[in-house]
């Protein structure tokens, strides 16, 4: 059976791929590795691609787990990436997002303000029930808010704009905090937020058995 690699979204964990089918797949669920002081996001990918033992995998990254396995499909031709709810090049980011690194509030908030305030703005992620919705409360409450810290600000200075061939983007027409209309999807999810594993993981699921 063929292996997979996983990769979660910011602060999330293997907890967010709990509702897929991977009954076709042997899943692997990449844990993270600490950040270097000031590091890239090309650089922790690059490290986090280390960690994997297959030469030529295939990974599945979700939102940011998705920008970093498009930086480690940059490296290799033979492997092949798939990213949902994510984005593949800066132009592809909203305006707001953009601007955000020159107004970094998100460093200078303590961090259990800032783990409040993610509560706050959980509504962004989905229309979750209330199974899905109790899982997102217990990743927010868990999260290292140093690490997201650290990666919100990789993500605001990535400045890709390298589109890899072997790699496929899968979006929904919902999503909040990464705008549809902004992203070259090549599978639509219609009405799709954010959490898309969790909110549409029966499309998700066979979308997956399709292409890896």
């Amino acid at each position: 059976m063929k292996k997979v690699y996983f990769i979660s979204g910011l602060g999330a964990d293997k907890r967010v791929f709990s509702f897929l089918d991977l009954s076709f797949c042997e899943p692997v669920f990449l844990e993270w590795i600490a950040p270097l002081k000031n590091e890239s996001l090309e650089s922790y990918a690059h490290r986090l691609l280390a960690t994997i033992p297959d030469k030529h995998p295939t990974i599945v990254g979700v939102s940011f787990g998705g920008m970093l396995a498009t930086e480690m499909a940059k490296t290799d031709p033979a492997i092949k990436s798939v990213i949902i709810a994510s984005n593949k090049s800066a132009t592809e980011f909203p305006k707001y997002l953009r601007a955000s690194k020159y107004f970094p509030v998100y460093k200078w908030l303590p961090n259990p303000l800032l783990k409040r305030s993610a509560y706050a703005f959980k509504w962004v992620l989905g229309r979750n029930e209330k199974v899905q919705k109790q899982i997102i409360l217990d990743i927010i409450r868990e999260t290292d808010m140093d690490f997201v810290k650290w990666a919100v600000d990789a993500i605001l200075h990535w400045n890709n704009t390298e589109v890899p061939k072997n790699l496929t983007h899968i979006h929904g027409t919902g999503d909040k905090l990464l705008p549809y209309k902004l992203v070259k999807a090549d599978y639509t999810i219609p009405d799709g937020r954010h959490v898309l594993p969790l909110d549409h993981h029966k499309e998700i699921s066979d979308l997956l058995r399709k292409l890896v």
